[in-house]
């Protein structure tokens, strides 16, 4: 299927809703808009959809009884609705019909239409906490203006499909946080990336039970494009229904914005599959906590298939984070390690790993979306280095894949699909592929937001194809390149060398001796530097004070010569020394390098010392590996294009003058 869209018509309708944002300016500060106006296009997608139901239900049932009344149709239609529809509202109320009744009991009216509605939506509604909005709307005088303006929308299925209604919750989304200021820690994902995610899967039609999970589901776009492209690629009536049967979704989502719009798709959708929770998947869960946690934890739940987006740089840890009860999990499905407190990208990996089915007990892949900070941050040692060596070296990285910039809605920067699994193949094994995928794009005819590219069919197919074929040997394609996971190793070791000046000398310091002025001090200098050393000392005896100069030789006697200054038992005021300039530094060597011929090779000075870390250390970095050197414009030619650009500014400029 094409994931080309009418983007003007979404864009238009985008704006026709945005429009009711911009009404409550003044009335409402502007982190308070989406609390008016998302929940009320979930009510009226799901009216729209009600409607819908209650006209073909009523077309179904005049078919078979012509002579039925107009009242008795709908007192029956409206049964049926209550005891069989997914969903349903007990009242015959609509925003329109709540617009056109008495101004003076609009409130009233519209309360009794959204008691009306059945369990399911009520929570939706609950989760938008719209009750108490509503009050506010009410006291600012602006409800008769919003469902006016909602009235007649069309928001049903039949207009809009999921994946276009996906774009629109994401493009007024995305407008809020612009308006309120937020910090860009949600990256709505395009669904051409999730598809390109689900198909790199490779995600069987199912003869048995599938599962498919994300840790951090938003408005459930994951889930639900997954699904899509198991029913469209299901050749007979029997596929469908096997993806149907047996194809469940898992997700959990901390917003309960989002939650309440992923909830509001599933119930149109009626996927009796689907299990979605509100809750931190990162933390373990507690029932009787008011921060519900993560309610598929892995002593219960494995899951075939899991792909996600987590919020990029978002902060976990700190007084306004969940430290406390992260950390619970520690010894157990964070052990590898836990990266710093103000990313918790990681966190959401091992998560996800955490669920994986053990290895010899069924197929586990994953595939999820990172930007660059996981694949290099955290020196060696650190709980990031450590979680990719813990990666690495278990063999579950397969692939990384690096994207296009500006195919974001709330973000330009590049982003990268880390592909894992349990089930590698002979010819993967101790190996990761990498995948420069940055030119798979063309531009968008319109840009939503910071989105200005995206990826066609033709562009997830030529990366498809050279993930499939890349690890075929003979393959040649300078965009795939192939490691062992030791490539991505080093060593970070100390090492103390000696420095010289600009002629090629020994060069010396002079500065503050901050250590006690001891002769067994001065004994450890003097082994260590095994050069001359020249302390000048000022002592006080009584009332006078004096300097001294005592020039220490590599052979000479420390304790001596300290006994012989020290004679009257002086006090020492302070102490400043002259001795040999060292370099303390930090060499970033590659794992399988001799670091003795390294450090020779490229400092090029004696070295007094140097030690290893101990333990390896691991960084991911495509774009190093994938760096083409692009010679700079000759000079004459900069030269011209000035001299060009002048001319044309004195054109301007005489243009302005007369």
């Amino acid at each position: 299927m094409s994931l080309a869209l009418n983007k003007p018509k979404l864009n238009n309708l985008a704006s026709d809703i945005w429009k009711s944002a911009e009404r409550l300016r003044g009335k409402f500060k502007a982190y308070e808009y989406q609390n008016v106006v998302l929940p009320i296009i979930v009510i009226r997608r799901l009216e729209c959809v009600l409607i819908k139901w209650r006209e073909d239900k009523a077309s179904v049932v005049i078919a078979n009884r012509p002579k039925m009344t107009t009242k008795e149709l709908a007192k029956l239609v409206k049964g049926l609705e209550i005891s069989t529809a997914p969903f349903s509202n007990k009242t015959d109320w609509t925003l329109r019909k709540v617009y056109e009744e008495d101004h003076t009991l609009l409130e009233e009216n519209f309360r009794a239409y959204i008691n009306g509605f059945s369990k399911n939506v009520d929570d939706i509604i609950e989760h938008f906490n719209y009750r108490a909005t509503i009050s506010q709307i009410v006291k600012n005088n602006r409800l008769a203006p919003i469902l006016n303006q909602y009235k007649e929308l069309e928001l049903g299925p039949d207009k809009l499909s999921p994946l276009e209604m996906g774009y629109i919750y994401e493009e007024i989304l995305r407008r809020f946080s612009e308006q309120s200021g937020e910090e860009a820690g949600e990256h709505f994902t395009p669904r051409e990336v999730i598809r390109l995610m689900v198909e790199m899967l490779d995600i069987p039609i199912p003869d048995r039970h599938t599962s498919i999970y994300d840790p951090a589901c938003g408005t459930g776009g994951m889930l639900s494009v997954a699904k899509e492209h198991l029913l469209e690629r299901a050749d007979t009536p029997k596929q469908k229904a096997n993806v149907e049967k047996y194809v469940t979704v898992h997700g959990q989502e901390l917003s309960p914005t989002n939650y309440a719009i992923c909830q509001a798709d599933l119930l149109i959708k009626n996927d009796q599959q689907a299990k979605v929770h509100l809750g931190n998947s990162l933390i373990p869960h507690d029932p009787h906590s008011k921060e519900p946690g993560d309610q598929f934890p892995e002593s219960k739940f494995r899951f075939d298939f899991m792909l996600s987006n987590p919020p990029f740089g978002v902060t976990w840890g700190g007084k306004d984070g969940y430290e406390a009860e992260a950390r619970k999990l520690k010894k157990t499905r964070y052990q590898a390690g836990m990266p710093r407190v103000n990313d918790g990208a990681l966190l959401f990996l091992q998560t996800m790993l955490a669920k994986m089915k053990p290895a010899g007990q069924g197929v586990s892949r994953i595939a999820i979306i990172f930007n660059g900070s996981p694949l290099s941050n955290g020196d060696c040692g650190s709980g990031e280095s450590e979680v990719r060596r813990w990666i690495l070296e278990s063999g579950w990285l397969d692939a990384i894949v690096m994207l296009p910039d500006q195919l974001f809605y709330n973000t330009g920067i590049f982003t990268y699909v880390w592909l894992l699994r349990n089930d590698k193949p002979a010819s993967h094994q101790g190996h990761v592929m990498l995948i420069d995928a940055r030119q798979q794009y063309e531009k968008e005819p319109k840009s939503f937001g910071n989105k200005r590219n995206r990826m066609t069919d033709a562009h997830r197919a030529r990366i498809e194809e050279q993930y499939r074929d890349g690890w075929k040997k003979g393959y040649a394609d300078e965009y795939v390149k192939i490691f062992r996971y030791e490539d991505f190793s080093y060593h970070k070791v100390s090492v103390v060398f000696w420095q010289f000046d600009e002629n090629d000398k020994p060069a010396t310091i002079t500065e503050p001796y901050e250590r006690a002025f001891t002769a067994a001090n001065l004994k450890k200098e003097q082994e260590f530097y095994d050069s001359e050393l020249i302390f000048r000392v000022r002592l006080k005896s009584g009332k006078t004070e004096r300097t001294e100069k005592m020039v220490l030789a590599a052979k000479d006697n420390a304790a001596k010569k300290f006994k012989a200054l020290m004679a009257d038992k002086p006090e020492i005021v302070s102490v400043e020394w002259t001795h040999r300039h060292y370099v303390k530094d930090d060499e970033y060597i590659p794992h399988g390098e001799d670091i003795e011929t390294f450090l020779k090779r490229e400092i090029a000075k004696p070295i007094i010392r140097w030690e290893d870390s101990a333990q390896l250390g691991y960084e991911i970095l495509p774009n190093k590996h994938f760096y083409r050197y692009q010679p700079p414009t000759p000079a004459k030619d900069l030269l011209a294009e000035f001299w060009k650009l002048e001319k044309v500014a004195e054109k301007m400029l005489k243009r302005l003058a007369q």
